[in-house]
């Protein structure tokens, strides 16, 4: 009896491994389209003339090679409250810059791009933002009582409705920590925030430790801005999650005056920023 289970065993694996085929999906691609990386970032302080707005062609979702850089285009930048226009000079790698362009809270700036005979525009207005209180370390807030993590604590001005964007850039990882700020709950009062790095060595990250620097990036951003880099921290940190919605290509402000099916990707933001650095002790 034994002998004969062994046998239909063998002969059930034999059928299986007979009835193994390879089966090709075809993946439908989107079209090319412009990438758009307009972060006109004013740090508080300085005069904020020196700007850089960067243009390539997307890939598709299985191409190994990096964004094409877009060159030839015209680009310039109008302050909508004055009538000044910038005009971003092509650096023939992708890059578009002016050391001209002049910073005016509150002021609303239009984007504007032509390339390939076609016209692309869109709209932000420039928000202060307040400054950093004070920066430090502790082991209180995080998931591990164990684990450093870094504090940004700043002040939001009471009765009015900001939007901040709080970015943490360790210089031992490639890519940064991310938080949407609404001061829905925080209206009037200092509010602190946190990073802390959970070990998780399947993925090669390690708790902070003395010496780890840490770059930090407050800026204060519109409510569009707000909620675009809503959904896309959602779509990062859900990223490998098999019951998170299927991530989607962000169309962010910008469009095409001339063919809306080709809308552009990417974002034109104008902030005000400050910057802090962090040593862990």
């Amino acid at each position: 009896m034994k002998s004969y289970y062994i046998i239909v065993l063998i002969a059930l694996v034999s059928l299986m491994a007979s009835c193994t085929d390879v089966i090709e999906v075809d993946v439908p691609e989107g079209p090319i389209r412009l990438t758009i990386e307009a972060s006109l970032d004013w740090e508080k302080g300085t005069a904020g003339n020196e700007q850089t707005i960067l243009l390539s062609s997307s890939t598709t979702f299985y191409d190994n090679q990096m964004p094409s850089p877009v060159t030839g285009a015209l680009v310039t930048v109008t302050n909508n409250d004055t009538g000044t226009i910038f005009n971003f000079e092509d650096q023939n790698d992708g890059r578009y810059t002016t050391a001209n362009f002049i910073p005016v809270l509150e002021n609303s700036y239009t984007l504007n791009v032509t390339h390939n005979g076609e016209r692309y525009t869109g709209t932000e207005t420039l928000f202060p933002v307040s400054d950093i209180s004070e920066v430090f370390q502790s082991k209180e807030d995080g998931e591990d009582d164990e684990a450093l993590e870094v504090n940004v604590s700043f002040q939001d001005p009471e009765g009015i409705e900001n939007y901040y964007y709080l970015r943490f850039q360790s210089r031992n990882d490639m890519l940064p920590e991310l938080f949407d700020i609404k001061d829905e709950f925080i209206d009037g009062n200092e509010a602190t925030f946190y990073y802390e790095k959970t070990e998780d060595e399947s993925n090669n990250i390690r708790e902070f430790e003395p010496g780890d620097i840490v770059d930090i990036k407050l800026l204060g951003v519109s409510e569009d801005y707000y909620n675009y880099m809503q959904l896309l921290i959602e779509q990062f940190d859900s990223a490998g999650d098999p019951f998170s919605a299927t991530p989607v290509a962000l169309v962010g402000n910008c469009i095409n005056l001339d063919d809306s099916s080709n809308a552009p990707y990417g974002y034109f933001r104008v902030t005000q920023m400050v910057q802090d650095t962090f040593t862990f002790e």
